[in-house]
């Protein structure tokens, strides 16, 4: 075979080759695509998970709970969800097969939403009143931390179950004095809803004694044994996509758009940034990068935890957390 023929030959060989195969990774969120989910997006768009060698779509969620079981039937791969209720639902199915592996929200949003005009500016204010509260929500579950390290009388406080939807509408209207959830969320879903905002009081749990971490990425721990180095390059993803948000929070609500362009691009951005501020970056993410956590103060987390919850058995930190996952290559400073 003359050279020549031997290029071509070879050429047509590099041809026929098929592509390199990316990993599929699909990833729950917990709740709707709105502006603390933007960071996922612009990733997604900027190209960083298909960087990693990672196929991703995202899927929006309906609660703080709702991602646990999906990654641990394996039916998502990662997902994004309450580690306090990642420990319970560990306790409660202890084979289950998922565990957290980034935390994103160092501070946890967990609150109490009142107005002002309703009597609700402390928590003591909360006896007396009734308190809507979805019993599905993460910040619901942990309220008897919050009753017990304020001190108020939980008999004193009439709870009504109510729905996602209807929450904020019922605070809206008066119905309730007060609601739990998630503060970014439901605070600017009463100001869409007409609320003043000097008529909102935010009561965030964190503030109040309640030592826990918030949301973080979680992995099902068979495909996270299989595929270590996509998972560190989905993590690795996610640091830059919350990066860049926090530089240019505009350019990652542009991308949130594209998936929910019925949202309110400015609404959306002001969610966004009550996020980053009061969850996200941290003076220990400042200081060490996001995604990890403080040994000690987890430590104190679970043992609130124990104040109001019966572990079946006795809890293990490293069941609920792993951080030899996280990428050690400075991507996870955000500043």
């Amino acid at each position: 075979m003359t050279l020549h023929k031997s290029i071509l030959a070879m050429a047509a060989t590099l041809v026929a080759a098929p592509a390199i195969a990316q990993t599929e990774m699909p990833f729950a969120l917990d709740w709707k695509f709105e502006g603390p989910s933007a960071p996922y997006f612009h990733a997604l768009d900027a190209g960083y998970f298909e960087e990693e060698g990672l196929t991703v779509t995202i899927s929006e969620g309906s609660g703080s709970l709702d991602a646990i079981p999906k990654v641990a039937t394996g039916a998502f791969p990662v997902g994004f969800a309450d580690i306090n209720s990642l420990m319970r639902f560990l306790d409660q199915n202890p084979d289950a097969p998922v565990t957290a592996v980034m935390m994103v929200y160092d501070k946890p949003p967990f609150s109490v939403v009142g107005r002002k005009s309703l009597g609700v500016e402390a928590p003591a204010d909360l006896e007396g009143k009734v308190l809507g509260a979805p019993p599905p929500d993460g910040a619901w579950a942990q309220f008897p931390i919050f009753a017990a390290e304020t001190g108020i009388d939980s008999d004193a406080i009439t709870v009504e179950p109510v729905g996602f939807p209807t929450r904020e509408p019922m605070l809206a209207e008066g119905n309730v004095a007060a609601i739990t959830g998630f503060s970014f969320s439901s605070t600017l879903n009463l100001k869409r809803l007409g609320v003043p905002e000097e008529d909102i009081s935010v009561l965030l749990m964190a503030d109040y004694g309640v030592d826990l971490y918030g949301n973080a990425i979680i992995v099902n721990t068979e495909f996270a044994a299989e595929n270590g180095e996509a998972v560190t390059g989905f993590l690795r993803a996610v640091a830059k996509g919350w990066k860049d948000a926090i530089a240019a929070p505009d350019t990652a609500i542009e991308a949130l758009m594209q998936r929910n362009p019925a949202a309110d691009a400015a609404l959306e951005t002001e969610r966004l940034l009550l996020a980053v501020n009061d969850n996200v970056l941290t003076d220990y993410v400042k200081e060490n990068g996001m995604g990890g956590i403080d040994e000690a103060r987890f430590a104190n987390a679970l043992e609130q935890t124990k104040s109001v919850y019966e572990f079946q058995t006795a809890p293990d930190a490293a069941v609920f957390f792993t951080g030899q996952y996280l990428p050690d290559d400075g991507s996870l400073m955000l500043q």
